[in-house]
């Protein structure tokens, strides 16, 4: 992505150049730069884009303070903030919750803006040069957490089907003859589990705005017969990547939205007043003339719900005392929280259908036993980003991973509830060296006897069975979701309140719902999690709710107790959400837990069994 940012640059520069203005270039880190050329220039004000990520958020301020302390015409320079929103608000406060109520109210769409007469450039300033490739990296490099300098390479070119594949085993594993059969089973599938990044890469839309509008005029007349080159091509990325209706949208011109390259706003202009073209300016209400109308109008609003959405928790969350946050991962905003200031990280994963605020009584309770404390909403739940994509397993074990070294910064223990539970088993597995200690309640996945092989079952998306199942399940939860609840809260239902009702409820009418349960219904969960943990190979604490409706949760325990020498059971008068039902009790297990694993690790000489037995 780093030469299509480069070109996209390169392509700006140009641009302003033709309209008498040109592009001032510095390499280094922003909060440094900023306040040097501000006053090379003379700046007053300076003008950005208003995002909801934490990252952006904390350079924000961090520039400003570095502005605080020089003054240009007698004045401080002044950050201003714009915005490119797609339809006509006041505040966000005044924004719904629900997506339902917000397609309801939103007013007229904003109109797209002509380019401006820019002013002749006449600064006698070092324009600069843009930096190549090999420089770009390494100072990109330089920004990672310190404990991942060394072994960012191996992790993050680590993805979660190579590994599996066996490109990265260790000799010992290698030799193993579970892992050789599952090597060479999956090297003889082409299995689809998201496309790695470099593929990504082949398929997202570079350039500047001029590219990206005329590849959006191809993409849009997908149905029209066409003799340019380039447009066939495009035709092509298509096909490849439309892995579920309208996902081939953000998949080809993603990039170039988060670049600026091109607006959401322009993007649904565009492609409805195309739609017009084709039907005499009319519009129908029932849908329109061709997929890919339809993917790039659906796909603006929803990407705008989502920013807004996100820009609406973080000030509700001011208002509470609630630190809430947005991290984009790979275009998709994900929202977390945090609590504690030193100490430890632990980090809470959620189940299905959850959020991070699951784990609202338990997110201070560790904290102020002297840990960091993070809880995450993964994609396609919650408050975070439903994307029009197909959803697997190990999408979101490299959600977690990179959430690890990209918010938390140094290894952790991982606590996960459910599906959750699965997900962090699998994290473990994989990238072992990022996992502390694990924490299982009432762990999601199948365990499997003596296996002595095991196969991963490819997902199979967009098929008639998942289109079906998935709406099915979405009425089915909606309408059964406070019986559901309660039941899953045997001991102490007055936990499964409106609160918590209304949240997944909330979260059951966003944009892309029906996506995320469809890859639900086709999850095969097909690795054992006994095989899991026992590739861990480390300590593993299993909280069991032994009242839980979901699971045979005594069986279960029993068997992994069994067959994993690792695992820890812990058995707790609970149903499937024991850290929400039970929350005191359970905080004291898990607090218990990972003060004996950091008593261990900081013994020297002391194995963790002895610490165990």
């Amino acid at each position: 992505m780093l030469e299509m940012l480069i070109d996209a640059v390169k392509n700006l520069k140009h641009a302003l150049k033709d309209r008498g203005s040109d592009l001032i270039i510095r390499s280094g880190r922003t909060e440094d730069i900023l306040p040097t050329l501000v006053k090379e220039v003379n700046a007053t004000h300076i003008i950005t884009e208003e995002e909801g990520e934490h990252d952006w958020l904390k350079l924000v301020h961090s520039v400003s303070e570095s502005l605080s302390a020089i003054y240009v015409l007698e004045e401080n320079p002044r950050i201003v903030f714009w915005q490119a929103h797609l339809f006509e608000f006041e505040s966000v406060e005044e924004i719904p919750d629900s997506y339902r109520e917000y397609r309801k109210t939103r007013s007229s769409s904003v109109l797209p803006l002509s380019c401006p007469t820019l002013p002749v450039f006449r600064l006698d300033v070092d324009r600069g040069l843009l930096p190549d490739i090999k420089r770009l990296r390494e100072n990109m490099k330089g920004t990672l957490p310190s404990y991942f300098q060394d072994n960012w390479g191996s992790i993050n070119s680590a993805s979660a089907s190579s590994i599996l594949e066996g490109a990265y085993l260790n000799d010992a594993s290698v030799k193993t003859k579970t892992d050789q059969i599952f090597r060479e089973q999956l090297e003889q599938e082409e299995h689809p589990i998201t496309l790695i990044q470099e593929e990504v890469n082949k398929m997202a839309i570079g350039g500047g705005t001029a590219t990206a509008l005329d590849a959006l005029a191809g993409y849009l007349r997908y149905s029209e017969a066409t003799a340019r080159g380039d447009w066939q091509e495009l035709r092509e990325k298509i096909r490849a990547t439309e892995t579920r209706p309208g996902a081939s949208f953000r998949a080809i011109f993603g990039f170039a939205l988060s670049l600026g390259t091109i607006s959401r706003r322009r993007v649904y202009h565009e492609s409805i007043k195309y739609e017009r073209e084709r039907n005499a300016g009319w519009l129908n209400p029932l849908g329109y003339s061709v997929f890919t109308i339809g993917a790039a109008v659906e796909d603006s609003i929803s990407m705008e719900w989502y920013w807004l959405l996100a820009l609406k928790s973080q000030q509700q969350g001011i208002k509470k005392g609630v630190s809430i946050r947005t991290w984009r991962w790979r275009g998709y905003l994900v929202q977390y929280t945090t609590a504690g200031q030193e100490g430890p990280a632990v980090a809470l994963v959620h189940g299905f259908g959850a959020f991070w605020e699951h784990y609202r009584d338990n997110i201070v309770a560790i904290a102020n036993n002297g840990y960091r404390v993070y809880a995450i909403t993964l994609l396609g739940f919650g408050r975070s980003e439903k994307p029009n994509i197909v959803y697997t397993e190990l999408l979101w074990a490299e959600l977690l991973k990179d959430f690890f070294v990209d918010v938390v910064g140094e290894p952790v223990h991982i606590v996960g509830n459910s599906f959750g539970g699965y997900l962090v088993s699998l994290v473990a597995r994989l990238w072992p060296a990022l996992v502390k200690s694990l924490v299982l309640c009432n762990t999601g996945g199948t365990a499997v006897q003596n296996y002595s092989a095991v196969k991963y079952l490819k997902p199979n998306p967009n098929s008639a069975v998942s289109q079906l199942g998935a709406r099915f399940l979405l009425f089915y939860l909606k309408a059964m979701a406070k019986r559901m609840l309660k039941k899953f809260y045997p001991t102490n239902p007055e936990r499964a309140d409106e609160w918590l009702l209304g949240e997944i409820l909330r979260a059951s009418y966003d944009p892309n719902t029906v996506a995320v349960l469809e890859s639900i219904v086709d999850l095969k969960l097909s690795l054992p999690i006994n095989y899991l943990l026992d590739s861990y190979n480390k300590k593993v604490l299993l909280i069991q709710g032994n009242k839980d409706p979901l699971f045979q949760s005594k069986r279960t325990a029993s068997f992994l107790k069994q067959q994993c020498n690792t695992v820890v059971l812990e058995d707790v008068n609970a149903g499937h959400c024991p850290h929400d039902e039970i929350p005191n009790e359970v905080n004291s297990i898990i607090n218990g837990w990972i003060k004996q694993i950091e008593v261990c690790e900081a013994a020297e000489g002391t194995s963790a069994e002895t610490i165990f037995i």
